[in-house]
Formats: structure tokens, sequence, C-alpha cells
């Protein structure tokens, strides 16, 4: 079945790396917007151009207000041209920590995202999905077999064992257990995890496990960064008790706001993430790991 991977201008890298890691060709989807913020697309088809009959789209959601609008418009127009098969590439998937209301009438928005890409999509890959109280991928965006998930955490251990001589690494809180126990488990590596109180988007308290960090390389291991404030908290405290240095091993770069610029003024040294995000700490490439995961929804 002939394939095209479909981007838009601001992951170009990405999914380019994406495109040759499958062999198929990419192009690239116009995108304006006009002065009432209403968006214009234009898919990528030439006059006489043969249509693909298999479309692999790489969006990543962060931001993703506009992206899933985006979703919507370019899976129609593609359907209606002919497309017989869609997939998304979405290495960062929004809107999934919401799964559970807390309080009357708020919106359960994994609920609703995950329906609706899978009533749009014929698959799925994505890295590190924030799930808390769901085991499996499959319970939010119902796809069946063909919504899969990666893991960053065994590529980020890689890049950690090449730069730091036995490290320490560290989860800033109890969610990122499973992240720390897959990388240390790699390697060998040392590890612990925090516990965490937030009080806010922005406030947090942080407790470092009951272990010795004096002269120790750490890096604080998670799926992602938002605020940077857990990171920031957490990386204080290890100085404080004697590291010899504190780095940011993370998937998503998400660094909302001045959230690097809290991360470095807290000590923290070296900052790695992965290119599910572009930004420009990306150490790591997830193309060959994606376009391995593609493979069997390919036909």
């Amino acid at each position: 079945m002939n394939t095209q991977v479909w981007y838009f201008a601001d992951e170009r890298e990405p999914a380019l790396r994406l495109a040759e890691a499958l062999a198929v060709s990419a192009a690239c989807i116009e995108r304006h917007r006009f002065p009432d913020d209403e968006l214009r697309l234009r898919l990528p088809l030439r006059e006489g151009q043969p249509l693909p009959a298999q479309v692999v789209l790489y969006r990543s959601l962060d931001r993703p207000n506009d992206k899933l609008v985006e979703l919507l418009l370019v899976s129609a127009e593609a359907r209606r041209l002919g497309v017989q098969r869609l997939l998304l590439v979405a290495p960062y998937l929004a809107y999934m920590r919401q799964d559970i209301a807390f309080n009357p009438g708020e919106v359960v928005s994994q609920t609703i995202v995950g329906p609706f890409i899978a009533a749009h999509y014929d698959g799925l890959v994505t890295v590190d999905p924030h799930l808390h109280r769901i085991e499996r991928l499959q319970q939010a965006v119902p796809l069946g077999e063909a919504a899969l998930t990666l893991s960053g955490a065994p590529m980020l251990a890689r890049l950690i064992a090449e730069r730091r001589e036995q490290p320490l690494l560290i989860g800033p809180d109890a969610e990122s257990r499973q992240w720390i126990e897959s990388a240390a488990e790699v390697h060998g590596f040392d590890y612990g995890v925090c516990s965490k109180i937030r009080s806010g988007d922005r406030e947090v308290q942080i407790q470092l496990p009951e272990l010795d960090f004096s002269g120790r390389r750490v890096v604080l291991l998670d799926d992602v960064a938002s605020s940077g404030r857990t990171l920031a908290a957490a990386a204080k405290l290890l100085l404080a008790a004697g590291a010899a240095s504190v780095d940011v091993a993370v998937t998503h770069a998400l660094f909302a706001g001045d959230a690097l610029a809290v991360i470095k003024a807290a000590g923290v040294g070296e900052v790695w993430s992965t290119d599910c995000i572009a930004h420009p700490s990306n150490a790591i490439a997830m193309a060959p790991l994606l376009a391995e995961a593609l493979q069997p929804l390919l036909n």
C-alpha cells in the first residue's frame, strides 16, 4: 500500500526522520491562520499526483487545542479525497491526565479526546502517555491493538550511561517510579523516588528518599517537564544533601513559560530530552522506535 508521512512545518525535522526510518516519502501540510484565529489547511496534493492510499500523520499534541482541530480537518478531507487508511503518530498525547471528575461538573477529557482520535484515525502510536488510573492506552483510545505505547526511558538511560559515570537516578514523584525502574534496570543504575505534595499548579513540596547523596552525580528522570517547579524543588534538595551534580532527563520537554529558567536557577546542569516535543534540549531522536512500532500497522 502506497504510504506517505504528512507533517506540519513546525515539526519538519522529526517527521522527516520518521519518513526516512520508514523509507517512505514525506510532505508538508500548509497551515494559515486568519486574523479571527480560524485555520486554513491545504493537504499536500498536486494536480495529477496520485493520492497515497495510506497516510501517517505526524503531530505531537503539546499545546493541543489548535492541533486537535487540525486532526479533525485533516482526517475529514483526507477521507473525502479517498485516503484509505490514516495513522496518527502523536509522540506527546494531550488530555490524558484528566481521567476522573474530582468535583461535580468537571469534564473528564480523557474519555472524550481518546474516542475522538479513535473515531478519525485507524491507528495511534504515542510515547509515555500520562495515564494515572488505567493500565493500557487502549482503555483511553479504543483502537484495540492499533493503539501503541512506547517509552523514552530506555533511550534516556542509554544517553545517561554515555554521559555520566555511575549515576544515581531519582524520580521527582511517585508517578515517575515506572520510568525510573525501567531506565535503571537497563544499566543497573542506583535509583530512588521522591514523594511530592502538590498544592497548586506551581506549588509543590518534595521529600527525598532515604539515600546517601554525598558526591553522587544525580539525574532526575521523568516523563514530562511542564512548569519545572517539581524538578527545581528536587534539585535544590539534592544539592543541599551533598549531590555533586544534578542533571535532568525527560521524555517530553514541555517547559511552559519560564520553566527552563527555573530549573537552571535551581542548580541543574544539563537538560536532556527526546524529540517527542521539539525543544533545544532534544538529545534523542525517537524515529527508529516509532518506525519499528508502525511497521505492523502499515498495511
